[in-house]
């Protein structure tokens, strides 16, 4: 971009500091990338790097992400690395380790093609950073064939198997929730994070928007609460028909009078349901 030499001192200065400062960030970039090399030393082992890259990923993603990050990585790649490859530097993992491995899980162990696919994108996100940092020259898992997509098929129950599941938590506390979750459609996660905010008596709405799950995160199982469902499309308002008024009316005032006995001792978080 050309600047008039006249009268416009200041304008080129402007334009100069901000070169100065898009060329300091690109060399403090390559900076990182050359002590992550030589930390390594250009010897270190694939399964170790993965380890070493899961650690990095902790802070900067969810923790349902992370843990699914790490029961494939630690649980499931590792190990049959260290097995099959032992010792195998990461500078000379090639496609056909990558690909072997795949093979070997859908022929031996006889997973999903899906699950597989899942499996490349943990190790192929871990190798681009390898790439990146310039550890590796190239990144193997690129060349890597990976199986088709399975499409998702589901299998809802029919009238009987729906009447022996009623009949199977009739009176226990997972009535509620099985019902609830049988008749809306929720998500387990879903029906397990409905919370008293989600629910408007006066309108006889329900709105779906917040959600519980259970993760194992290093080595213990995590109960994580959001205030958001999986997709946008799951944030939706249900009717509040009358037997779940009814049900949900029951439950609230069980909530209090367990609340009003137990005074002190009880946890209070009353926005939760706590089927």
């Amino acid at each position: 971009m050309a600047v008039p030499i006249k009268n416009n001192k200041r304008k080129a200065e402007e334009m100069l500091q901000a070169w100065r400062a898009e060329m300091n960030d690109e060399i403090q970039e390559k900076v990182m990338a050359r002590k992550t090399s030589q930390a390594y030393g250009g010897g270190i082992r694939f399964t170790r790097y993965l380890a070493d890259w899961l650690k990095m990923m902790k802070p900067s993603v969810e923790a349902t992400t992370y843990a699914a990050y790490e029961m494939t990585i630690m649980h499931k790649i590792i190990p049959y690395f260290d097995k099959t490859h032992p010792n195998l530097p990461l500078r000379e993992v090639t496609a056909k380790h990558i690909q072997d491995y795949y093979t070997y899980e859908l022929e031996v162990n006889v997973i999903s093609p899906n699950t597989v696919i899942r499996r490349h994108a943990n190790i192929r996100k871990a190798l681009q950073y390898a790439y990146k940092t310039d550890l590796i020259k190239t990144n193997p898992a690129d060349k890597v064939q990976r199986p088709k997509k399975n499409p998702f098929e589901s299998i809802p129950y029919n009238g009987e198997e729906v009447e022996q599941l009623f009949k199977a938590v009739k009176g226990t506390d997972l009535e509620l929730g099985v019902i609830l979750a049988a008749f809306y459609g929720l998500r387990r996660s879903e029906a397990v994070g409905l919370r008293w905010d989600a629910i408007d008596f006066d309108r006889k709405v329900i709105t779906i928007r917040h959600t519980v799950t259970q993760a194992r995160v290093d080595g213990k199982f995590t109960e994580i609460a959001k205030d958001r469902t999986k997709t946008k499309s799951s944030h939706r308002s249900l009717p509040l028909v009358p037997p779940f008024e009814a049900l949900l009316m029951k439950l609230k005032q069980k909530q209090a009078e367990n609340r009003e006995l137990c005074k002190k001792a009880i946890v209070r978080n009353t926005a939760t349901m706590c089927m």
